[in-house]
């Protein structure tokens, strides 16, 4: 789909920088947003959006990440703005999609909380872009059409120009996220075995690596406690190797997730939740996305 001056770029304050970024990278208009207190001077701390430019009959790609909370009531405002507005098709480009852990009932009773969020986003949107989800099985409830975005180029990207000898997938779930990020870095990969004991607790199998005296970066789609990071990093020094580097997409770092994390010489996280480890953009690859669309 060609681009023309017809596209406009609206984010939500969870995601103002990459939608920054994306604006520029795509070579086309921003659409600003008033997030201040609402001027009825409500003192409940309800949402409240104001769009500061026109949006009618234009392609508006809106970004906004489901993390925190607020920021689903956010998107639902927007969206719904954007479209009453008179646009004529709406992306919407979801960098961090939350509650997309309960993809399926685990006990009888629950809420699955991330099909739920999907009906609701589609609600106004004509597509969807997000980055990293929990199950790629999850695209195939949106009721609108849905793509998973890769954010290992972004990370490869950052690994190419640093000190990085091998990159090591935490887990077995995480393998194929350093395969991709090793490919395109020219880098070895490996990974490591872990066992899960609780939500919080994790431990990691025996497992002899080719790590003494090497840079290792850890590779994961998303880091929220910490907690796998800083058991596989503990191992890699008992191992001999000489620097850890913890990279991810989604940057959580929930808790005491940064104590956690100095086991490890760096983080790095991209753009999708803004951290102080955020250090590098997949407004590349959302951009590359949105000139794809059909």
């Amino acid at each position: 789909m060609p681009l023309d001056a017809a596209v406009k770029v609206v984010g939500g304050s969870a995601s103002l920088p990459l939608a920054r970024a994306l604006a520029r990278e795509l070579g086309v208009g921003a659409v600003d947003v008033s997030f201040e207190r609402h001027p009825g001077g409500f003192p409940d701390g309800e949402r409240y959006v104001r769009l500061l430019g026109p949006v009618a009959g234009e392609h508006v790609v809106l970004v906004q990440s489901t993390h925190p909370d607020p920021a689903i009531v956010e998107f639902l405002l927007l969206a719904d703005a954007v479209r009453d507005l008179g646009a004529r098709r709406i992306t919407a480009v979801i960098p961090y999609f939350g509650y997309g852990r309960q993809d399926k009932r685990f006990l009888d009773g629950e809420a699955v909380s991330a099909r739920t969020l999907a009906k609701h986003i589609a609600l106004n949107a004509d597509e969807i872009l997000t980055m990293a989800v929990h199950n790629p099985d999850l695209l195939g409830t949106f009721p609108v059409p849905a793509r998973e975005v890769s954010g290992m180029p972004a990370l490869a990207r950052y690994i190419q120009g640093a000190d990085v000898d091998l990159v090591l997938a935490p887990d077995a779930n995480a393998v194929r996220h350093a395969k991709e990020v090793a490919g395109i870095a020219g880098k070895p990969y490996d990974h490591l075995d872990k066992e899960r004991l609780d939500s919080y607790t994790v431990r990691v199998k025996p497992k002899a690596l080719d790590v003494r005296g090497r840079s290792v970066a850890i590779v994961d789609d998303v880091i929220s406690t910490g907690g796998t990071i800083a058991t596989a990093a503990k191992e890699l020094r008992a191992q001999g190797a000489r620097r850890v580097v913890a990279l991810c997409v989604h940057g959580l770092f929930v808790g005491n997730a940064e104590e956690k994390l100095r086991a490890c010489n760096e983080v790095v996280a991209t753009d999708t939740v803004p951290s102080a480890h955020t250090k590098v953009s997949v407004a590349p690859e959302f951009a590359a996305a949105i000139r794809a669309l059909a």
